[in-house]
């Protein structure tokens, strides 16, 4: 299965804490969509990391241009 990109990620990571914060589902599903909410957010460090590291190194390369 394909990783999602950073918005689809973050999109399903919001819905699921929607039903989290909804309540009404049981042991297995509350751990279930726990489990799904962690990945997802690890999904969205790794996003946010690779886009941090592009500005540095272009921040750092329009430093070494003056």
């Amino acid at each position: 299965m394909t990783e999602p990109g950073y918005e689809q990620a973050r999109d399903e990571l919001a819905t699921v804490v929607a039903k989290l914060e909804a309540g009404g589902l049981s042991l297995e599903e509350s751990l279930a969509l726990w489990e799904r909410g962690e990945a997802l957010a690890k999904i969205c460090d790794r996003h946010l990391a690779g886009a941090r590291e592009r500005v540095e190194n272009a921040l750092a390369a329009v430093e070494a241009d003056e």
